[in-house]
C-alpha cells in the first residue's frame, strides 16, 4: 500500500449509497449537557422518553433475571410474543419482536424492498424510513404534510407502478398529529391491493381520540398490513430497545427470515412481558401525560406561541424565531428540547411532556429566554 492511501481507504470501501444517508441525530444526552455546562440537574424533554421511569414490575423482573445473563436469550422471544398475542387478540405467529421499533422498520425494508422500488412516506416524519429504503436500493417518495398532517390524498396520488409500500406514521413524529379512521379507510380504498401498508403506531398508546384507527383492525383483511409498535414510550423501556411488528403470519415469516439470531436481550424480554401486566403503571402514565399535555399546551399558547394539537406524549411548538437559539439558551438552564431544523422547521421545536415539576420548570425557563430575546429586539 502506498503512503497516503490509508485516509482514502474507507471512502473506497463503502457502498455508494452511504453518501446519500443523513446520520440520525438523537436528542442531546443528559450526561453531555451536564459536562458541557457544569450542571447537575438537567432534564431531558427532547426524546419522548417516559419521565416516570420504568414499570416497577419490569424492574423486578429484570432483577430476577440478572443471574441468567450468561445465557443467550431465546431468539424468537416466544414468551413475550405469547403475552403480546393474548393482550392484542392475535396469534403469536403474527408477532415479530426485535431490537426497538427502528430495527423492526429496518427489517421490513430488508424483507420487502427491492432495488428501484418506491416507498411513499410523509415529510417530515421519522427519519429512519428514508434511511432504511435507501439502504436497500429503494426510492423514497416523500409527500409534504398538509396542515401538519399526512396528506393521504397526495400520498395516494404518488403511488405508481413501482410502489412497493406506503408508510403512515400515526400519530406522526414530529408533529403529533393523527389520521382518523374515515380518512385512513378512504386512503386504503385508493391503494392497489398489492401495496404494503406500514403503520408506525409507536405513539398510538397515547392517542385518546375515539376516531383513532387501530391498525390491528386492518391486519385480518386481505390487504398486506404491518403495524409497528414499541415498549419505549408508555412502558418506559426505551433503554432496553424492545419493538415489535404485528401482521399476517405470512408477512411475519418473511420478517423472521431477516431477523438477527438474538435481537432482544434476556433482561429486555422479561421486562417487556412484566410491563404488559402492570396496569397500574400504564394508567398512571396515561393520566399524567394527558394532565401535563393540557397544562403545557395552555402555557405555551398563553405565551403567544402556536402549539399543535397532539395525540402523543409530546408537543410541536412554533417559537416564531430561530429555535436553535432558544434550544441553546434552554441548555444553559439545564433543559433539553428538540429544535426543528432537522425536520425543515427552523422556528419549531418538539417538547416531551414531562412530570408537572418538569413542565413548570420548562415554562419558566422558556418565558425567561423569550423575554430576553424580546428585550434585545
Amino acid at each position: 500500500m502506498k503512503k497516503g492511501e490509508t485516509a482514502d481507504m474507507p471512502r473506497r470501501l463503502t457502498r455508494s449509497v452511504i453518501d446519500s444517508l443523513d446520520p440520525y441525530i438523537p436528542g442531546r444526552p443528559i450526561e453531555d449537557v451536564e459536562r458541557e455546562y457544569g450542571l447537575t440537574d438537567v432534564i431531558k424533554m427532547a426524546s419522548n422518553e417516559n419521565p416516570w421511569g420504568s414499570s416497577p414490575m419490569a424492574l423486578e423482573a429484570m432483577r430476577e433475571e440478572l443471574g441468567r445473563s450468561n445465557l443467550y436469550p431465546e431468539g424468537s422471544c416466544r414468551d413475550l410474543r405469547e403475552a403480546l398475542a393474548g393482550r392484542l387478540g392475535v396469534t403469536p405467529e403474527m408477532i415479530v419482536v426485535s431490537n426497538g421499533a427502528d430495527n423492526v422498520l429496518m427489517m421490513i425494508a430488508q424483507a420487502f424492498v427491492e432495488k428501484g422500488e418506491e416507498v411513499v412516506m410523509a415529510r417530515p416524519t421519522f427519519a429512519i424510513y428514508r434511511t432504511a429504503v435507501l439502504l436497500m436500493g429503494g426510492v423514497p417518495v416523500e409527500v409534504p404534510l398538509r396542515d401538519f398532517t399526512h396528506d393521504l390524498r397526495g400520498m395516494a396520488q404518488a403511488v405508481g407502478p413501482r410502489t412497493k409500500a406506503v408508510i403512515v406514521c400515526n400519530p406522526n413524529n414530529p408533529t403529533g398529529t393523527m389520521v382518523g379512521k374515515r380518512d385512513l379507510d378512504s386512503f386504503l380504498d385508493r391503494l392497489p391491493d398489492h401495496t404494503l401498508l406500514i403503520l408506525d403506531e409507536v405513539y398510538g398508546d397515547f392517542a385518546a381520540s375515539p376516531d383513532y384507527p387501530d391498525g390491528l383492525d386492518l391486519i385480518s383483511g386481505e390487504r398486506p398490513v404491518i403495524s409497528v409498535r414499541s415498549f419505549s414510550k408508555l412502558y418506559g423501556l426505551a433503554g432496553l430497545r424492545v419493538g415489535y411488528a404485528v401482521s399476517s403470519p405470512g408477512l411475519a415469516e418473511a420478517l423472521n427470515r431477516v431477523r438477527e439470531p438474538f435481537p432482544v436481550n434476556r433482561l429486555a424480554q422479561v421486562a417487556a412481558k412484566a410491563a404488559l401486566l402492570d396496569e397500574g403503571f400504564r394508567r398512571h402514565v396515561l393520566a399524567e401525560t394527558e394532565k401535563g399535555k393540557a397544562f403545557l399546551g395552555r402555557a405555551l399558547r398563553d405565551m403567544g406561541l402556536r402549539c399543535l394539537e397532539s395525540s402523543t406524549n409530546f408537543l410541536f411548538v412554533d417559537l416564531m424565531r430561530d429555535a436553535q437559539g432558544v434550544f441553546q439558551e434552554l441548555l444553559r438552564r439545564g433543559i433539553i428540547v428538540r429544535p426543528g431544523k432537522i425536520w425543515g422547521a427552523p422556528t419549531w421545536c418538539r417538547i416531551t411532556i414531562g412530570t408537572m415539576e418538569q413542565n413548570r420548570r420548562l415554562v419558566r425557563a422558556l418565558a425567561e429566554v423569550l423575554a430576553e430575546e424580546g428585550g434585545e429586539d
